[in-house]
């Protein structure tokens, strides 16, 4: 199935998440400490989740079961520095020994692991005692006045954006798979059961999306070793560490700001035309127009105006991604 949409899975992906996705993988991606020398983006498709794993002295590899996703990984990888490695594996059988990777990631990919229990005690058995798995998953909407629009968007828009696809059934499927899934609590007692702790979790656009940052407990009897984001890596000291932190909050600071100033500005226009129609609407009729050319000046208002509504909300929801640069902690 997904090897018959991996042309046009990036693609679809921006269209359903309405533009936010990459913003939630780079909250994902803050979920991995900066010590984690070996990480896994597991159900890695594309490659889109890649990128913002890769770091000087880190080891980042990308397993799919997909062979045609892999293939668009790997060109569109092609030419980058500290090349991810690629592996075509299946999630319940992982190549890698025990406790041999410091952090895993899974995009948009856990729920199609099923049991899902099954493959979280693969993943458990490849980390080391301390290390961080973080899970981004399209969830079941939670009760709430904006509930009935969630279930419209994944019961309909959703598997009719899939129309765009060669094999729009994948879409249909995702769409089930997402209630199969639920809104998060079903996925927490799943991570307690198999030994992982929660220590931070998120929720995107109104809950559509959700984000798990679990830390691997010992075993019952077993001591835990020193925790993943304590460790530190020998080519890094503790000031250069502090000074990368430092920079890091300075550009998501800055990041914020821009993102706001846009969306003010955004609003803003949106508001004019508001304006604009309204006044369009008591006057156009006493204007020296030809009737085309009045159907066209309500086109342009209208129009202007559903385009800079939608811009308004895209940039609020991704001035409310960004403003507080990360995960929040129970």
């Amino acid at each position: 199935m997904f090897d018959g949409v991996s042309g046009r899975y990036d693609l679809l992906n921006r269209v359903m998440t309405l533009g936010q996705d990459s913003a939630w993988r780079e909250a994902m991606w803050r979920g991995v400490p900066d010590s984690a020398r070996r990480v896994l983006d597991l159900c890695t498709g594309s490659g889109t989740s890649l990128t913002g794993l890769l770091r000087p002295g880190r080891t980042v590899l990308g397993v799919d079961v997909s062979l045609a996703m892999l293939r668009v990984a790997a060109d569109s990888l092609a030419g980058a520095g500290w090349a991810p490695r690629l592996a075509c594996a299946d999630g319940f059988r992982l190549p890698l020994r025990a406790g041999s990777l410091d952090a895993v990631t899974v995009a948009f990919g856990i729920r199609n692991l099923r049991p899902r229990r099954e493959a979280l005690a693969e993943i458990a058995r490849v980390l080391v005692v301390g290390g961080r798995l973080s899970v981004l998953e399209a969830a079941a909407p939670e009760p709430g006045p904006l509930a009935p629009f969630a279930r419209w968007w994944i019961r309909r828009a959703i598997p009719f954006a899939g129309r765009l696809s060669p094999d729009p059934s994948a879409y249909r499927y995702l769409s089930e798979s997402i209630f199969e899934f639920g809104s998060g609590p079903e996925f927490e007692a799943d991570l307690a059961a198999e030994d992982f702790r929660i220590v931070a979790r998120r929720s995107f656009l109104f809950g559509a999306a959700r984000l798990w940052v679990a830390e691997r407990r010992p075993p019952v009897g077993q001591k835990a070793t020193e925790p993943a984001d304590v460790a530190q890596g020998a080519m890094f000291d503790t000031g250069d560490s502090a000074q990368a932190r430092s920079r890091g909050a300075r550009v998501g600071d800055e990041g914020a700001a821009w993102r706001l100033l846009q969306a003010v500005t955004s609003t803003a226009l949106a508001a004019a035309l508001v304006w604009a129609v309204s006044m369009w609407l008591k006057v156009r009729d006493d204007l020296p127009l030809t009737p085309p050319q009045r159907l066209g000046g309500s086109i342009l208002l209208v129009g202007g105006l559903v385009v800079f509504a939608a811009r308004s909300l895209i940039q609020w929801l991704r001035w409310s991604a960004s403003r507080d640069g990360g995960v929040r902690h129970p």
